[in-house]
């Protein structure tokens, strides 16, 4: 494909390959016809993920057909500034010594407080407990020696796979990259690496790089197939994970059927496994039954169908969930699918509970705005819980 042609110009050719008017596109894709002649134009460089979709399937296209490009948003100055140091540590930049030699028992502790931490969305603390943890782990690699130094490289990738979350989940996507390049060169084992390359394919899919990130994972997947009868759990979740990230990617790419396959595939894997899980070699994940379904009621509602994503959202309701973060993900795919079926008040809801029980966490949610705005958009008057969430999301208004 030709990398120097706009996303107007692929819109274009294909449209009239098609034999449709700019107006019978606008139709098919429920975009307006304003919107498909600017693009068409010039006069908009680029759409949202979501819009692009939309017209993929109207043109009968591949998403990544149109979208070629990372469609990720700017991180927010705040969020630079307060992560700041954990870049310096990342880099190497630790300004100070530690009171005392690290240790690898002591290590290991800290980074099962840091675990924790990310499992509750605490995420104040981790800015504060990142750039010791990057310091200590590299000081143990460099100074370990034997079998201990093969555990050090297995924190310290830990480490960064955290540090990688934490900035791509603040849309600092270059930093997040270059922390799960190191994650990657640190695995001591194959199931440490395979739970970084997991993290690197949420870290593109979040850019919208679904191409890469169908590829990735699908390569991964038939690399790591285990043999169902004498497989572990850690296997069977890394396999299945895999199969998740490859059709998250592909239901966005337009490619229903493959994304099915993928999920089928992965349900083999929940079946083996039993029951949801967070493996010990990715302790900041969960794979299982109930996580293949939530991602089933995801892909419902980028298909249009927010009426199924509900009813599997019903089928989960008031069954124990082993991760927080992942439930409040499917959380607000139901607040999505409220607001599709101008469900406002049950939509505003679900917003009200993530906001009760994961307050960090739901603040970096751009999708808890978008989702916020489309109920916005819609009302002629806000109620009082509409004006509180929209200042708490910092959602102009």
């Amino acid at each position: 494909m030709d990398q120097t042609r706009t996303l107007g110009d692929r819109v274009r050719d294909i449209r009239k390959r098609r034999g449709l008017t700019q107006r019978e596109l606008a139709d098919l894709s429920g975009v307006s016809d304003s919107l498909i002649r600017k693009l068409e134009q010039g006069e908009i460089g680029d759409v949202r993920l979501e819009t692009a979709h939309k017209i993929a399937i109207a043109l009968a296209v591949p998403t990544s057909t149109l979208a070629t490009e990372s469609h990720a948003a700017n991180p927010e100055r705040g969020d630079v500034q307060q992560w700041a140091p954990v870049l310096r540590a990342l880099d190497g930049l630790h300004g100070g010594e530690p009171d005392e030699e690290p240790t690898i028992e002591g290590l290991r502790r800290s980074v099962s407080t840091a675990i924790l931490a990310v499992l509750d969305s605490r995420y104040a603390e981790l800015r504060v407990m990142l750039p010791d943890l990057l310091r200590d782990a590299g000081a143990l690699v460099t100074l370990s020696v034997n079998g201990t130094q093969a555990e050090a490289r297995r924190l310290l990738s830990q480490i960064r796979q955290i540090t990688a979350f934490m900035m791509a989940q603040t849309w600092q996507f270059d930093a997040a990259s270059k922390a799960i390049s190191l994650a990657i060169g640190d695995a001591s084992d194959d199931l440490t690496e395979m739970a970084a390359i997991d993290w690197k394919c949420w870290t593109l899919i979040r850019q919208g790089r679904l191409a890469e990130t169908r590829d990735l994972a699908s390569r991964w997947a038939d690399d790591c197939e285990p043999r169902i009868s004498s497989a572990t759990p850690d296997e069977l979740s890394a396999w299945g994970r895999f199969l998740i990230r490859a059709s998250a990617a592909a239901v966005r790419d337009n490619r229903p059927d493959e994304a099915a396959d993928f999920l089928r595939l992965a349900r083999v894997a929940a079946v083996g496994v039993g029951k949801d899980v967070i493996s010990q070699s990715n302790p900041w994940q969960v794979f299982g039954p109930m996580t293949v379904s939530m991602f089933q009621a995801q892909n419902a509602l980028i298909h249009d169908r927010p009426d199924v994503t509900l009813n599997i959202g019903r089928q989960l309701e008031g069954r124990a969930f082993p991760l927080a973060e992942t439930w409040n993900r499917h959380r607000l795919d139901t607040a999505r699918a409220h607001a599709a079926l101008r469900q406002y008040g049950e939509a505003i809801g679900v917003l009200q509970q993530i906001q009760h029980s994961a307050p960090e966490w739901l603040t970096q949610q751009r999708y808890a705005r978008d989702i916020l705005g489309q109920v916005i958009g819609r009302r002629r008057t806000l109620t009082a819980d509409m004006r509180e969430l929209a200042d708490f999301l910092h959602l102009a208004m």
